[in-house]
Order: C-alpha cells, then sequence, then structure tokens
C-alpha cells in the first residue's frame, strides 16, 4: 500500500547514477590521461610537474567510481546482477590497475633509488585501468547472454573486436581529456608538446568515434530502427553534427594557443558521446533484455536510500569544486607532493 503511494523514483536514481558515470569519466578520465601522456614527458622535470597538476585531486576523482557501483547496486539490483558476472574480469583487471598506479604514485617520489620502476608502473596503470574500462563500455553496448535474470555467458565473452576497439577509444579520449587538462596545467615548451600529443589524441578520438557510430547499429536491429529510421534520422541528426563541429573547434583551441578550449572540447566530446549511447540503449540498463523500470528496487527502497543521498551528494560536489578552486593555476617543479 506504501508502495502504491510513493512516486517513481527511477528517474531521478537512472540521473544520479548516469550524472556519477559522467563525472566519474570526465574527473578520473583526465587524471588517468596524465598516466597516459606521463610515458611522453622528455624529462624528470617535466614528469614531475604532471604530477604535480593532479596530486591535489587524483584520489577524490575516484569517489565517483564508487557512487556508480554502489548506486548500481542499490537503485537496480537486478542490473549489478546480471552486468558484474559479465564484465568481472575486466572489473577486476581496473581495480588492480588503479591500485598499483595509486602505488606508484606515492612510491615514486619516496622510493627514488627506484623511479623509473614506479614511473612505468604508474604509465601502465593508467593505461590498462583506461583500456578495460574501455572492453566494459564496448561490452555493455553489444549486451550480454541472459537467461531468465541471471547471466548465462561465459567470463571472456566481453572481449570482442567491438570491445577491444572501443578499449582503444576510451585511451585516445582519456588521453585528450588528460591533453586538455595539462595545457592550462603548464606552460612553455612542455604545453607546446602537450598540445601536439592532444591533437594526435583528438585525432584518434574521431576515427573512434566515427567506427563506433557505423558498428554500432549493425550490432542491433533496435539501434539501427532508432538512429536509420524515419523521422528518427531527422531528429537525432544534430548530435553527430555537434560532435563534428565540436572536434573541429577542439582541433582548432589547441593549435591557436587557447588555454581552457581543448579541456572544454574534450568534455563537450564525451558528453555527446554519452547522449549518443543513451539514445541508442534507452531505456534499457541490461541492453536488449531489461528497462530501468524492469530493473530498480523496491520504490521504499529507493525512497530511503535517496534521503541519504540528497545530503551526501551535495556535500561531496561541494568540496569536489572547493577543492579544484583551491588548487587552480599552473603548476610549478618547486612544489612537491606531500
Amino acid at each position: 500500500m506504501i508502495s502504491a503511494l510513493l512516486p517513481d523514483f527511477v528517474p531521478i536514481w537512472t540521473a544520479i547514477l548516469a550524472v556519477g558515470i559522467f563525472l566519474y569519466v570526465v574527473l578520473d578520465g583526465f587524471d588517468l590521461g596524465v598516466g597516459i601522456l606521463f610515458r611522453f614527458a622528455p624529462d624528470l622535470q617535466s614528469r614531475n610537474l604532471l604530477m604535480n597538476s593532479i596530486a591535489p585531486v587524483w584520489d577524490g576523482n575516484e569517489t565517483w567510481l564508487i557512487l556508480g557501483g554502489v548506486g548500481l547496486l542499490v537503485a537496480f539490483p537486478l542490473a549489478f546482477a546480471i552486468i558484474i558476472p559479465a564484465v568481472y574480469f575486466p572489473i577486476l583487471v581496473m581495480l588492480l590497475a588503479l591500485c598499483f598506479r595509486g602505488v606508484a604514485f606515492e612510491f615514486r617520489s619516496r622510493d627514488v633509488a627506484h623511479r623509473g620502476f614506479w614511473d612505468h608502473g604508474f604509465f601502465l596503470g593508467s593505461v590498462i585501468a583506461t583500456f578495460v574500462q574501455g572492453i566494459v563500455l564496448g561490452a555493455f553496448i553489444q549486451g550480454f547472454k541472459v537467461e531468465g535474470r541471471v547471466f548465462a555467458g561465459g567470463s571472456f565473452d566481453c572481449f570482442t573486436p567491438f570491445s577491444l576497439m572501443t578499449g582503444i577509444a576510451l585511451v585516445f579520449g582519456y588521453g585528450l581529456l588528460g591533453a586538455g587538462w595539462l595545457v592550462m596545467k603548464t606552460s612553455g615548451a612542455l604545453q607546446k608538446s602537450i598540445r601536439v600529443q592532444g591533437v594526435w589524441c583528438l585525432c584518434g578520438v574521431c576515427a573512434c568515434i566515427a567506427a563506433v557510430s557505423l558498428w554500432s547499429p549493425l550490432l542491433d536491429l533496435d539501434i539501427a530502427l532508432r538512429w536509420l529510421s524515419w523521422p528518427n534520422s531527422l531528429v537525432l541528426a544534430p548530435i553527430p553534427v555537434l560532435t563534428l563541429c565540436v572536434a573541429l573547434l577542439t582541433g582548432r583551441a589547441l593549435r591557436n594557443g587557447s588555454e581552457a578550449g581543448p579541456f572544454v572540447g574534450a568534455i563537450f566530446l564525451f558528453l555527446l558521446s554519452y547522449g549518443g549511447i543513451a539514445v541508442s540503449l534507452w531505456p534499457m540498463i541490461v541492453p536488449h533484455h531489461y528497462t530501468v523500470w524492469e530493473a530498480a528496487s523496491s520504490p521504499k527502497t529507493q525512497a530511503f536510500l535517496l534521503v541519504g543521498t540528497a545530503f551526501l551528494l551535495p556535500t561531496v560536489l561541494l568540496y569536489t569544486a572547493w577543492s579544484y578552486w583551491v588548487f587552480r593555476g599552473k603548476v610549478r617543479g618547486d612544489i612537491g607532493y606531500h
């Protein structure tokens, strides 16, 4: 009786989960991108600057990964029960890579004798964590083998040509975010070299967006009909058009000396890509099997959890914004990480 009187919280939890995932992709994405570009820093001073640019914020950025996982578990338990077993192996690899990356971050400044080892560990941890996140994304878009309410596939079904391609796409994408962040935080010759790296990453991102856009309709008839049938193709045309325009503007910002333009452009490219995936799959949360309403927990559960989230989420947003404000501006080589 009480459940019948409660409003529908599914759209609210869907929005919270979507925003949390996007914030993780952007915030942890750029610091993973810094790790990807770290390998190409020309000397020790440059590598120290790259480290210092993310030192105050990198661990806080991973808060949003926890929100995404916990939000999926409590608000959409059926989806959690299907998706996590389907991508268990890449998630395990991702968590191990993130852990080793964090250890490398801390140890490189303390274990000077083995700094080269920790530098390589930081780079590899960033690349591996990013690549397997892309594999999870590709597997999600493709969908999972489901029988009834459980995952019925194998542990390595998530590794397909399409998911490997999305893994590569995310490496380029995070690299572009990292380049945009570093353009704002560095100057001089180092910034110039990062701009060049950003252009290469942007080219990779554009190629991968085109490949995903052409490949996705071939994966499922519903996706093809949603994008290619009339009048959907006319209504949805602004998404690819805007994506092309933002890509061109981002490339121009990387070349013309803009400070914030490359980072803002990279964020909008991710936002448009995110929107494209949502258009392809909505309202499915287990693609091709269950909608957000079918996979949701009870209204009483969602209402109870929403009370705590209403207090905690603004707090997290405020301290995140405050930390970025405090550590704004360019980084200097004489400021260490403590």
